[in-house]
């Protein structure tokens, strides 16, 4: 949905396009990328298999990374110092917007707010649409204030046996939550994901927000179809024996 939204809005403001590529082409891009393609590997690669875990995996990803700048030959030593000065700033942000959504969390953990939900969601409706549509609302609202972690470590213990007292499968609620969140991540006014993109183009939320619209849009479409068609979620899984 967010590469029709893109290809969309290319077409209305038209973007500069570029001819077709030949075969030759394709595999001399693919032979250049190559290794930054393996990063996915690196990463997903270690953690799926327990060399490390999330947070060492982004620090490897960054030193990789780094390497790769001086294999492109895309940056040198004399911008080593301008680089971090760079990501210092870009982190800041983040940390600062993360900092609050802890504290905010602890403050949900101490007054009992997770669990009042669960009781008032078991308490207003036996309907699994009613159900999955405040759910939803729920994570939406929960996601633009509050960083992914701690929402899922928070949530996840609550709704989960909500949604299986309605039959719901696990892995579907659980990429439904996780889209929810993701969600909250590129909407202020805690977006940690939008702030950094912010950063790195230097420019404003004023001035993305308008654009970005269609693309939230189409986000919130692909959450109702994921929420309410369990088979776009589960064939893969199912397809692998799980």
């Amino acid at each position: 949905f967010l590469m029709i939204v893109a290809g969309v809005w290319a077409k209305k403001h038209n973007y500069k396009t570029f001819g077709r590529s030949s075969f030759k082409q394709v595999i001399k891009a693919f032979i250049i990328a190559l290794p930054s393609l393996l990063l996915l590997f690196i990463v997903i690669g270690g953690i799926v298999g327990g060399f490390f875990t999330a947070t060492e995996a982004s620090a490897i990803a960054v030193l990789y990374t780094l390497i790769l700048g001086f294999v492109y030959k895309e940056i040198k030593i004399d911008d080593i110092p301008k680089i971090l000065l760079e990501s210092a700033k870009t982190s800041a942000v983040v940390m600062l917007l993360i900092a609050a959504s802890m504290s905010m969390s602890w403050i949900m953990s101490y007054e009992n707010i997770p669990q009042n939900l669960s009781d008032f969601l078991l308490n207003i409706s036996d309907n699994k649409i009613i159900i999955l549509l405040i759910i939803n609302f729920l994570l939406l609202f929960v996601g633009i204030f509050m960083d992914m972690t701690p929402a899922v470590l928070i949530f996840t213990p609550i709704f989960l046996p909500v949604v299986t007292t309605l039959g719901i499968d696990p892995v579907q609620f659980g990429i439904m939550m996780v889209l929810n969140l993701c969600i909250g991540l590129c909407t202020p006014p805690v977006g940690s994901v939008l702030f950094v993109g912010i950063g790195i183009a230097k420019t404003s939320i004023e001035k993305v927000i308008r654009p970005l619209l269609p693309m939230f849009f189409a986000m919130i479409l692909s959450l109702i179809l994921i929420t309410f068609i369990p088979q776009i979620t589960l064939w893969l899984p199912k397809a692998f024996g799980f």
